[in-house]
C-alpha cells in the first residue's frame, strides 16, 4: 500500500481474528477490533486477561497463531514498528546512563541527523519537564518522573500510534494524576492516537472507545457513556409517604427493591426508567436520592457474566 493511501486510513488499527496460545491456554482467543486514527482508545482488562499479549503482538514482539493486524494499512513488521512508540508496564531504559544519555542513545536509532537529533531532543525535555533532571542517573529518578521520560522516549520517533501498557501502575495517585495529565496534553497536541491498557476504570473513562476483555475475549465495547447506559445500574433511594402504595406500586411494575428502615432502595436498569419511576411517584415521594452507575459497575457486570456481546 502506498503512502498516501495509507494516510487516508480511517482506521490506524485493525485487529482480526487474533490468536494466541501458550500450550492448552488460549491467552487471546478469536479477538477483533479497530481503532480510529486520532482517536483515545481504551484496552480495559483485569490482570491476565490478555491485554499485555495483545499489545506485544500488535507491536511485532510476539507472534501470533493466526489473524492479521494492520497499523497503518500495513502488515510490514518494519512498517509497524515505524508507526508505533510503546510505554511498557516496567521502565527500560538504562539505570546506569543519565536521562540524557539515555533519549539520545535512544533518539539515534531514528534520527541519524545529529542536528535534528539535538532538536527533538530539547524539544521532548522541555515538553515533559525534565530539563532540571536531564544529568541524573535514571535509576535516581522517582516513579513520576521515569515515566516522564518513558514518555519522551516512546515520542521520540513521532509515532502515529502510542501505545501504553498500564503506564500508571504502582505509582501513588499524585503521580498518576500528573501522568495523565501528560498524556491529555500528549493527545491534545501530537499528532498521534492514544491506545492504553488499563485496569482502573476511571482511567478507560476518559477515552473516546473502550473495548473490554476477560480470559482472553472481548466481551463488550462501546463508548464509556454506552457501557454505562447498557450494564450498569441506577440505584433510587427513597421515603414514601404512603409505605403500602408505594409497595402495590414496586410488585405491579415487577421492580427489584431492598427496604432498609423507611427507606425503598429500587434498582433501574437505565437512566430513562429512573426518570419514569420519579415521575410516576412524584406524589408519594417525602425524600429522594439518586446515585447514578459507574463504568466501575459496568466493568464489574461485564466481567462478572462473562457476557459476550456478538
Amino acid at each position: 500500500m502506498d503512502e498516501g493511501k495509507i494516510m487516508q486510513t480511517e482506521n490506524i488499527l485493525e485487529v482480526d481474528k487474533l490468536m494466541v496460545s501458550y500450550g492448552a491456554l488460549k491467552a487471546v482467543d478469536d479477538i477483533s477490533f479497530k481503532v480510529k486514527r486520532g482517536s483515545f482508545f481504551a484496552f480495559l482488562g483485569q490482570n491476565g486477561a490478555g491485554k499485555s499479549t495483545t499489545i506485544e503482538c500488535i507491536a511485532t514482539l510476539l507472534d501470533k497463531d493466526s489473524g492479521t493486524i494492520f497499523v497503518n494499512g500495513s502488515q510490514d513488521p518494519e512498517s509497524i514498528r515505524k508507526s508505533i512508540g510503546l510505554v511498557f508496564q516496567e521502565n527500560v531504559l538504562d539505570d546506569l546512563l543519565t536521562v540524557k544519555e539515555n533519549l539520545l542513545t535512544r533518539g539515534s536509532l531514528y534520527i541519524t541527523d545529529k542536528a535534528l537529533l539535538k532538536e527533538r531532543y530539547q524539544l521532548l525535555i522541555d515538553k515533559f519537564h525534565i530539563r532540571e533532571i536531564e544529568d541524573q542517573k535514571f535509576r535516581t529518578l522517582s516513579g513520576g518522573q521515569k515515566r516522564r521520560v518513558e514518555l519522551a522516549r516512546a515520542l521520540f520517533s513521532q509515532p502515529q500510534l502510542l501505545i501504553m501498557d498500564e503506564p500508571t501502575t504502582g505509582l501513588d495517585p499524585e503521580t498518576r494524576r500528573m501522568v495523565w495529565q501528560i498524556i491529555k496534553e500528549i493527545h491534545e497536541h501530537e499528532d498521534v492516537t492514544i491506545f492504553l491498557t488499563t485496569h482502573y476504570m476511571e482511567e478507560a473513562a476518559n477515552a473516546d472507545q473502550v473495548v473490554i476483555i476477560s480470559q482472553g475475549k472481548i466481551v463488550a465495547e462501546g463508548t464509556p457513556a454506552e457501557l454505562k447506559e447498557k450494564y450498569s445500574r441506577d440505584l433510587v433511594k427513597l421515603v414514601a409517604k404512603d409505605r403500602n402504595k408505594l409497595e402495590n406500586y414496586l410488585l405491579q411494575a415487577k421492580l427489584t427493591y431492598q427496604v432498609f428502615a423507611d427507606q425503598f432502595h429500587i434498582t433501574t436498569q437505565s437512566i430513562a426508567m429512573t426518570l419514569n419511576l420519579i415521575q410516576d411517584l412524584k406524589d408519594n415521594i417525602a425524600w429522594l436520592e439518586v446515585t447514578h452507575g459507574t463504568l466501575d459497575d459496568a466493568f464489574l457486570a461485564i466481567v462478572g457474566d462473562h457476557h459476550v456481546i456478538h
